[in-house]
């Protein structure tokens, strides 16, 4: 079979292949894997019952079921949910948006892929633009977005030491150039994989920075505000003109509906749009269907303030306790929980690296991830090698996260 550069690019391996790859094996030929390493939302009864009332008022409606199943939708997605969750955002948080500025695209996975390519890449003038990433680790999926090679700019992060066995990543901003070469800023807020949470101060900065220098900043506002809220510090939701603000409805409780969304300024949604219609037509219009009556109710800032976020926060908590319980006496460090569905684990001076200890773990039927997926663009490997790190998830059923975590200890254990 003779592969273009692209299909060599994108039918090869790489990290978030090897993810998905783990977990639907997992899923379908070993029940007794301990499933640590996906980043699936929990099913939140209260959640999924309402997603079920959703369903059961559109196979009532028969007009309904059959526009929402039956018609395509534009290229920039459901009119009606675009409509009603601009009217939201301007009633909640004061945004001067329209319909005009948001469209739907088939996850954020893809939203991403057409994004960081837009603005990143071989340009016309034969120069070439890469993406910034100002705080290192960052999301497993950003790695092998790229039709080009040498894709991204990417920083370490300040490491602050909080107590024995707590720490914090803040972003390096004496470190950070934006020369020519830079095509866009872009951050995950919380971040995918530590759950670090930037600041409202760090936000501003880096906005600042891409305005100065006439780029867009791009946010991954998956698990973030209005929506599902998944933050357990105080931040501020923000957005403006030059903000390419990213969400999703997958860590809401509708991840098989495939339904990212983005806030933009109208050039760039239409931009999107296009692209969308070249690659897919138009994107599906199943999560938007479902969606929409709880965003023109507001029952959704409900849900998300009340149920989704204090269940995480409380799952959070009780790993967090569970790792300090069964780490004691290790050289080892927790990313502070500041949001999303992971815990970010260092341990100093690991024998092994972190590939090494992945692999050891899926033997015993303990599946997590490997931090070293999460460095898109570092050179640094020094810097990596001394920094051995896994991701695991804190969703899943809490027998399943602590028994996975009481082997997790035990093999680290014998290593050191």
């Amino acid at each position: 079979m003779k592969l273009s550069n692209f299909g060599k690019r994108f039918a090869g391996h790489s990290g978030i292949v090897q993810l998905m790859d783990d977990l639907g094996n997992a899923m379908s030929e070993n029940p007794d894997m301990l499933m640590l390493g996906g980043g699936n939302p929990a099913h939140i009864p209260e959640v999924q019952e309402a997603f079920q009332k959703r369903f059961e008022e559109i196979l009532a409606n028969k007009p309904e079921f059959n526009a929402l199943m039956g018609n395509y939708d534009g290229p920039a997605g459901s009119v009606k949910f675009r409509t009603v969750l601009a009217d939201l955002l301007q009633e909640e948080l004061g945004w001067k948006l329209t319909k005009e500025n948001i469209c739907l695209t088939h996850g954020s996975q893809s939203a991403f892929f057409t994004l960081m390519n837009m603005f990143a890449g071989e340009c016309e003038n034969g120069k070439k633009q890469k993406i910034l990433l100002p705080l290192i680790p960052e999301y497993i999926g950003y790695a092998d977005q790229g039709l080009s090679d040498d894709f991204f700019a990417s920083y370490k992060p300040v490491i602050d030491i909080i107590g024995d066995n707590t720490f914090k990543y803040r972003v390096d901003f004496d470190s950070i150039e934006v020369t020519e070469e830079i095509g866009a800023i872009c951050v995950s807020r919380p971040t995918n994989p530590t759950g670090n949470v930037l600041t409202d101060a760090e936000i501003e900065q880096l906005d600042i920075l891409a305005k100065k220098n006439g780029i867009p900043l791009i946010i991954d506002n998956a698990y973030g505000l209005p929506f599902p809220d998944i933050i357990f510090e105080d931040a501020t939701p923000v957005w403006n003109e030059n903000i390419i603000l990213c969400m999703s409805l997958s860590k809401l409780g509708l991840p098989g509906a495939r339904t990212g969304i983005i806030i933009a300024n109208e050039e760039v949604v239409k931009a999107v749009s296009n692209i969308s219609s070249i690659l897919s037509l138009a994107p599906g219009s199943i999560g938007a269907g479902i969606a929409t009556g709880l965003v023109e109710t507001g029952a959704i800032l409900d849900i998300s303030r009340n149920v989704i976020k204090p269940y995480y926060q409380k799952k959070s908590l009780k790993a967090i306790e569970w790792l300090h319980r069964e780490l004691k006496g290790l050289d080892y460090y927790v990313h502070k929980s500041e949001g999303a569905l992971f815990l970010w684990l260092w341990f100093k001076g690991l024998p092994i690296s972190s590939y090494e200890l992945y692999e050891r773990l899926k033997k015993k039927n303990v599946l997590v991830v490997s931090g070293h997926y999460f460095y898109p663009g570092l050179e640094d490997d020094d810097w990596k090698h001394s920094h051995e790190t896994i991701r695991l998830t804190y969703s899943m059923d809490e027998k399943v996260v602590e028994e996975a975590i009481k082997i997790i200890a035990e093999e680290v254990r014998s290593l050191y």
